[in-house]
């Protein structure tokens, strides 16, 4: 834990917050805080600042709360990724929201396994849970916006021209010879399929929408890790 994430509700007073349950716990023995010790902490969606523990007390600890710092720049990244397996998906959400990204959609495709939408993962209060791991691992307190698309064809055509306006629309495809350029550092839209990739027609769709096919060269990545390497080669 790099940042203590602190909500409205963990406040009794102008300036001081109580802080219990994991947080507590992690503090306590992972951190082996003490009266005094000095934390950094942001209020979701909010800035950024010091805390100091000004008390402990059996399941739970008293701050003094200053936040006066902005938080980090967000990437100008949209991320488009094809719904991975449950267990992939939450180590996804907390890489992705540690290295910066805001929006996400979660979107259909021929080999994903409609059993996959039935995960209780997908719901809002599972995924900010490893929302918050990761703003708390890359000192951050602004939540990504996250959309569902079950339906491709209707996204690709209607709904993804616009959300890649003006931008760098790049299309994840281990298949071509064109290798993904690094340090764009501006205005991109990352489309990432399912693994084994998006079928041909799929491909044609997302090329029509105006998306380039780029790969990584010549190793194959599982989607995680390609994720975070794709994210991580664009902006550095």
């Amino acid at each position: 834990m790099n940042l203590l994430l602190l909500e409205k509700k963990d406040f009794i007073g102008p300036g001081k917050a109580l802080v219990f349950g994991r947080r507590f716990e992690h503090i306590k023995k992972v951190l082996k805080a003490k009266n005094g010790t000095n934390l950094s902490c942001g209020l979701i969606d909010g800035k950024m600042g010091k805390a100091r523990i000004t008390s402990f007390y059996t399941d739970s600890l008293e701050l003094e709360v200053n936040l006066n710092l902005d938080t980090p720049k967000p990437l100008p990244l949209t991320l488009v990724l094809a719904l991975p397996r449950p267990k992939m998906l939450k180590r996804i959400m907390e890489s992705v929201t540690s290295l910066g990204v805001k929006e996400i959609y979660l979107v259909n495709s021929w080999r994903v396994e409609k059993s996959f939408w039935q995960s209780p993962v997908l719901e809002m209060e599972s995924l900010e849970k490893y929302f918050r791991l990761g703003l708390e691992q890359g000192k951050d307190t602004i939540m990504p916006q996250i959309y569902q698309k079950r339906f491709f064809s209707k996204f690709v055509k209607e709904e993804l021209p616009i959300i890649g306006k003006d931008s760098l629309c790049i299309l994840a495809h281990p298949k071509t010879s064109n290798i993904c350029p690094n340090s764009v550092n501006r205005k991109t839209t990352l489309v990432i399929g399912p693994e084994g990739g998006f079928i041909e027609f799929e491909i044609k769709a997302l090329e029509e929408a105006g998306f380039e096919t780029f790969s990584i060269g010549e190793r194959i990545l599982k989607v995680e890790t390609a994720t975070t390497y794709l994210i991580s080669r664009l902006f550095t």
